[in-house]
């Protein structure tokens, strides 16, 4: 756990209403928000705009107020603070197909198994898989296996808040956030940041950009040099949501690369 409770992971309550998207504002941390007037809790991405219908269909909506992407068409990769444990699991619900999830086109699978980082204890290695009891035939989303790619703009998007504070989103939001180096992002969060495990990314001086409560999980991807996308961060937690001087940090997904490859072969068994 962070030293500090405004360090709050960007997962949403059990059972939230599955809507969310991107949040801009401060205030992200390891807790969940609280329940907003309808009973939802979670964070979407902030400063964002609706993604286009298809523009990215490895987005995995998940029940547990959380986001994702398909790294098979049977399996998500998610944030392992989304789950509990390991093992037999089929209380998750995928949501995948659609930008809006009230869309009748939508698709919807029920988990079969879910695998956390061995190891988790609340920092770093914040990664996790959901096997599901049947594919889902969407586009899969390739993860780094290095960290060449670890610079630049990414793309975030998710169904999260869009506001600190805010309320889950019924349509996908997308933003672009630039990275920051291991060295400015320990200035902003001292010993709660672990570099080699986490990478960060954010509108230093403006803030106004973010992924927020409710993203938790899903990806930070851009293109790679082929004009793919790539995996390079999974959406784990931040101070607030959108702060200047506070980036959003995600885990490193070039890290774990082998870890996951690994464990996505034994649940595919």
């Amino acid at each position: 756990m962070r030293s500090s409770l405004k360090h709050l992971k960007r997962t949403t309550a059990a059972g939230a209403v599955a809507l969310a998207a991107f949040s801009l504002l401060p205030g992200t941390a390891f807790a969940s928000p609280a329940p907003d007037s309808s009973g939802s809790v979670g964070t979407k991405v902030v400063g964002g705009t609706k993604a286009d219908q298809g523009e990215f269909p490895f987005m995995v909506r998940l029940s547990m107020g959380c986001g994702g992407a398909l790294y098979a068409k049977d399996i998500v990769l998610t944030a392992a603070h989304c789950v509990d444990g390991s093992g037999p699991n089929t209380d998750i619900t995928a949501t995948a197909g659609v930008v809006d999830l009230e869309d009748s086109a939508a698709v919807t699978v029920k988990s079969k198994e879910v695998l956390q980082a061995p190891g988790y204890n609340g920092k770093g290695k914040d990664w996790a898989l959901i096997k599901l009891e049947k594919p889902i035939d969407q586009p899969t989303l390739k993860i780094a296996q290095d960290d060449k790619l670890n610079n630049g703009d990414f793309t975030i998007a998710g169904w999260g808040a869009d506001k600190e504070g805010g309320d889950q989103q019924r349509y996908l939001l997308k933003a672009t956030v630039p990275f920051v180096d291991d060295a400015t992002c320990e200035k902003a969060y001292g010993d709660d940041l672990t570099p080699g495990d986490e990478i960060c990314a954010g509108k230093l001086d403006t803030g106004g950009v973010d992924t927020c409560q409710g993203d938790s999980g899903g990806p930070m991807f851009r293109k790679d040099d082929a004009g793919e996308w790539l995996q390079v961060g999974i959406v784990s937690w931040g101070e607030g949501c959108a702060r200047p001087g506070k980036p959003g940090v995600y885990s490193e997904v070039s890290t774990f690369a082998a870890d996951i490859q690994k464990a996505a072969g034994e649940l595919g068994a």
